[in-house]
This record gives C-alpha cells, sequence and structure tokens, in this order.
C-alpha cells in the first residue's frame, strides 16, 4: 500500500511539473504574440510622408522667370532710333546732288519750266532776297530761282520732318557747319558739298523742324535766308 501511495505521490509531482512547464510555455507565447506589433506599431516608416515636402524643385519658378527677355522692348527702340538717323543722312547725300526727297527736281540743273511743265502753276509766288520763290501746297515745296529760272533753292516742308529734333540731326551728322537766326527761327546749316547746303529750319516754339532747304550757295546771286 505504501508503494502505491509513492508512485501516485511520483505521479502527482510529474504531472505537475508538466503542467507547469506548459503553462510557461503558453505565457511566454502570448507574451511574444502581444509583443509583435511593436513593429507595425513604429510609426516611422509610415510617418516618411516627410518626403512630400520635397516639394521645392517645383517650387523653384525662378527658372520661369526667364521669361524677362521677351518683355525686352530695347531691339525695337534701337531700330526706330537707326531709322531716323539713316534718314537724316539720306538727306545729306542727296544734297550733294542739290535734291530733296519726295521732289523731282534738282538745284543748278533745274528750271522754272521744268517746274511748271510737271508741276503746274505755283499758288503763290514772292520775292526774297535777289530770287523769286513759287510755294506749292499740296506737294509741300517751295522753290527758288534766281533771275535766270534757275533753280537755286529747294525747300520740303513734308509733315513727316515735323517729328525730327536738333538732337537727332547732329546724332546723325554730328554739329552743324553753321548756324544762324532768322527771326524765330533758327537755321542748322550743313555743308553737303562745294556748291550745295543742307539746312534744317527750327522754331524755338516747337523746337522741331519746320522744313529743309538744299541751297546753292554758287548759283544765288546772295545767302537768302532759309
Amino acid at each position: 500500500m505504501k508503494t502505491y501511495k509513492r508512485k501516485t505521490t511520483i505521479y502527482t509531482l510529474i504531472l505537475s511539473t508538466m503542467l507547469l512547464a506548459t503553462a510557461c510555455s503558453s505565457t511566454q507565447d502570448s507574451a511574444s504574440n502581444t509583443t509583435t506589433p511593436s513593429p507595425s506599431s513604429s510609426p516611422s516608416p509610415s510617418a516618411t510622408p516627410a518626403t512630400t515636402s520635397v516639394a521645392s524643385p517645383t517650387a523653384s519658378p525662378t527658372v520661369s522667370a526667364s521669361a524677362a527677355p521677351t518683355s525686352s522692348p530695347m531691339p525695337s527702340s534701337t531700330t526706330s532710333a537707326s531709322t531716323v538717323s539713316k534718314q537724316i543722312k539720306d538727306m545729306l547725300e542727296l544734297a550733294k546732288s542739290g535734291k530733296v526727297n519726295g521732289i523731282p527736281f534738282a538745284a543748278n540743273t533745274g528750271l522754272t519750266d521744268d517746274v511748271d511743265k510737271s508741276w503746274g502753276k505755283a499758288d503763290k509766288s514772292e520775292s526774297a532776297g535777289s530770287g523769286i520763290y513759287a510755294t506749292y501746297t499740296k506737294k509741300n515745296a517751295v522753290i527758288g530761282f534766281n533771275k535766270g529760272s534757275q533753280i537755286i533753292d529747294i525747300r520740303s516742308n513734308d509733315p513727316k520732318l515735323h517729328t525730327l529734333t536738333l538732337s537727332q540731326i547732329e546724332q546723325a551728322l554730328g554739329k552743324p557747319t553753321d548756324t544762324k537766326v532768322n527771326g524765330d527761327d533758327t537755321i542748322y546749316i550743313y555743308k553737303a558739298s562745294q556748291e550745295f547746303q543742307l539746312k534744317f529750319i527750327i522754331p524755338k516754339s516747337t523746337g522741331k523742324v519746320d522744313h529743309i532747304s538744299v541751297f546753292d550757295t554758287i548759283h544765288s546771286i546772295n545767302n537768302m535766308a532759309g
């Protein structure tokens, strides 16, 4: 009987030990299961949306600001100034032959009859100095003749001339050879050749060209006012 009790006690101890071991392993498993969420609970990887702040490359519109060159109006104003300068230089070139742009006659070689045949009778004729000046209003021109009916002065008051200033003239041709004053008008004289002068007549009241004159210094009896 004692032997039976001993065996029972041993079995009980073994069973208790086994139960205790099973309980320990189960608690360890449950502990490991509850701690595993730590990787998923670490929001640091998912918190990497901070990378969306990499908007800095797109936020550099300074490149599009390179549109500034298109707003540069510098090439158009420079062309206009150069065009005006060329027109004034062309006036001096024509004056070397006694001519004015838009008028088909030349000082020295032209005669009164040439003008009458081409343009008809003048609107008015008047004496100035020792010459006679015929006005052709529709042609924006005044033609001066000497006593031999030879053209000695061709004047143009074409409206296109009325925008010219002394500054533009000097920029194209430099300083005038001579300057004279006739009442309110200042006459700026440029030597085109040994025979001809190019004159710009500018009233003080406007500060801009009223008319130009190509004057024959040889075949005129005296230097009449521009």
